[in-house]
C-alpha cells in the first residue's frame, strides 16, 4: 500500500478537504473554518499524504525562525497497520508503511533548511516511539504545560471569572 501512497509538501492545504479528514479521524478541531484559515495562515509548512487521491495523511510545522515545532502529524489509522489500537484523533500508533516518518521527515527537512536552532514536538502514548525515531529525545527538567484560552463567546465587557483572572 505504501507505493501507492504520495506524500509531498505543499503549499497551503484546502480548509473544507482538512476538516473532512479531521471528521473522520474524530479529531477534536473545530468546525470555524476561520479558526481554521488563521491556524493554516500562520503555519510553516505543511506535508499531505494522499492515497487515490483521498488526505489520508497531514503534518505541519510551525517556527518562529530560532525554534521549530512539528505541531501535527497525523495519519488515518487504516493506513498504520495492524498495531494500531485506539485509532484516535489520527496519531502515530503504527507506522507500519513509513508514510508518517516520510511527512515529519519532510517537515524537519523545511526547519533545517531554514536554518532552524532547535526542534520541539509533544508526543503522548505511542508518538513518543514515534518521535524517538525521528531523533526527538525527552527534554529533562521539562514540565508540558498548557492552558486553555477564555472561550471565544465571552463577551469583551464582561469581567472574567475567578479562573481565568
Amino acid at each position: 500500500m505504501a507505493d501507492k501512497i504520495h506524500v509531498e509538501k505543499v503549499e497551503k492545504p484546502d480548509v473544507e478537504e482538512l476538516l473532512e479528514f479531521y471528521k473522520r479521524q474524530n479529531h477534536p478541531t473545530t468546525g470555524d473554518r476561520a479558526k481554521l484559515q488563521r491556524m493554516l495562515a500562520n503555519t510553516f509548512c505543511f506535508v499531505a499524504a494522499r492515497l487515490d487521491g483521498e488526505l489520508i495523511g497531514f503534518a505541519r510545522g510551525v517556527t518562529d525562525g530560532l525554534i521549530g515545532h512539528l505541531t501535527e502529524c497525523k495519519l488515518d489509522p487504516s493506513c498504520q497497520g495492524p498495531a494500531c489500537v485506539t485509532k484516535q484523533d489520527g496519531r502515530i500508533e503504527h507506522d507500519s508503511t513509513g508514510v508518517a516518518k516520510r511527512m515529519a521527515e519532510m517537515i524537519i527537512q523545511s526547519f533545517e533548511e531554514f536554518g532552524v536552532e532547535r526542534m520541539d514536538v509533544v508526543a503522548y502514548g505511542t508518538e513518543v516511539d514515534f518521535c524517538e525515531d525521528l531523533g526527538f529525545k525527552p527534554m529533562r527538567g521539562v514540565v508540558v504545560m498548557t492552558r486553555g484560552a477564555p472561550a471565544a463567546s465571552r463577551v469583551a465587557d464582561e469581567p472574567a471569572s475567578a479562573a481565568t483572572r
